[in-house]
């Protein structure tokens, strides 16, 4: 038997686009909580509105233009969603409908007006809850039914899939204040709180296996270090929606997000500190990019709003100080990730890498 890794050709324009992901969504992920949390910090510096505004129109810009291409794409779905490492991602499209949805809210009413934000809030909003719950659904099926994927095999990615429904419940809060007061809001608020739990309760099982995984053997190859991030994304936006649950209906919610936030968002400063050493120690030896690099930029964007959330409910000057300078690095990660994704773009290393094939004689 002998091996033989053949040459890789030069992809054309139009064969890149062929072979776009759904992880290409993790740019509008990154990007639009970008705007998102600028606007939630408790602390305002000048311009900031507006360049939330600028972040927000280019992560808009970034959705239509992936959602075309997807479109165009759809007859690769069903080889995306086969792929052992391409499935996880189909959670990233509805986080990155749900993140610009809710930015619109947020950001770009004062450009749109509030009847037209509100109104393609909730359309995203839909869009992104009911395709998130499909890939909550059946992304983790299709990993253990059709790929033969075992517990002793989880990865942070695993995460993905399962974490598009607790988005929904913290963008969703968002919306509660809109509805008319009675049955709709206790629908959306139930709605929210159901989802919120599903996803907890998902997240909670994979982070428990990644622990493990983390206790027995190294973290991995170095292109996969970046996504012990995303263990991060689940803490910092479970509170988040519970801040926000606990703003939108506080008689109810108010207690509950405060027990819960303080020792998750402990847990989440834990994993920020082991993810920071384990990422450091790697590129010291050489971490080359991927588009997994993107993980440095949502996951870490959710303890911001999250960190914002708390210091609104408590008035905390630290947790002020604390979301600003997060911020800060979110902001910094942000520019060199997407200046890294711009880069490998232009030079042809992203968008279609074909792996090595091997022949056997």
């Amino acid at each position: 038997m002998t091996t033989m890794t053949l040459p890789q050709r030069p992809y054309a324009a139009h064969q890149r686009v062929r072979l776009l992901g759904p992880n290409w969504f993790t740019c509008v992920m990154g990007t639009g909580i970008v705007a998102n949390a600028a606007i939630t910090l408790p602390l305002r510096l000048p311009g900031q509105k507006a360049a939330a505004t600028g972040v927000w129109l280019l992560a808009a810009a970034l959705l239509v233009t992936l959602s075309t291409i997807g479109i165009m794409n759809r007859d690769r779905i069903r080889a995306h969603a086969l792929d052992p490492a391409m499935a996880p991602f189909f959670g990233a499209p509805p986080m990155a409908m749900l993140t610009v949805g809710a930015g619109t809210l947020l950001v770009g009413r004062d450009i749109l007006g509030l009847p037209l934000a509100l109104t393609i809030d909730a359309v995203l909003w839909t869009a992104g809850t009911l395709s998130g719950l499909v890939s909550t659904v059946a992304i983790p099926y299709i990993m253990v039914i059709r790929q033969g994927r075992t517990l002793d095999m989880a990865s942070p990615t695993w995460l993905m899939p399962v974490v598009p429904p607790m988005v929904s419940a913290a963008t969703g809060a968002l919306l509660v204040p809109y509805l008319p007061p009675g049955l709709p809001r206790e629908t959306l608020l139930i709605g929210c709180t159901a989802m919120f739990t599903l996803s907890l309760l998902a997240s909670a099982l994979i982070i428990s296996l990644v622990w493990r995984r983390l206790t027995e053997i190294k973290a991995g190859p170095a292109q996969l270090v970046p996504t012990l991030w995303i263990v991060l994304g689940p803490l910092g936006q479970s509170i988040t929606a519970a801040c926000l649950l606990s703003k939108a209906a506080p008689e109810s919610y108010n207690a509950f997000a405060m027990i819960y936030s303080v020792p998750v968002g402990a847990f989440a400063l834990f994993w920020l500190c082991r993810a920071t050493a384990i990422t450091l120690g790697t590129a010291r030896k050489g971490m080359p990019f991927a588009l997994t690099w993107w993980a440095f930029t949502f996951p870490v964007g959710t303890c911001v709003t999250g960190l914002s959330g708390l210091a609104s409910r408590t008035g905390s000057a630290p947790l002020q100080w604390a979301a600003a300078t997060l911020y800060a690095l979110l902001v910094l990660a942000w520019i060199t990730v997407g200046v890294r994704t711009v880069r490998a773009i232009a030079g042809g290393e992203l968008a279609g890498i074909p792996r090595p094939v091997t022949l056997g004689s």
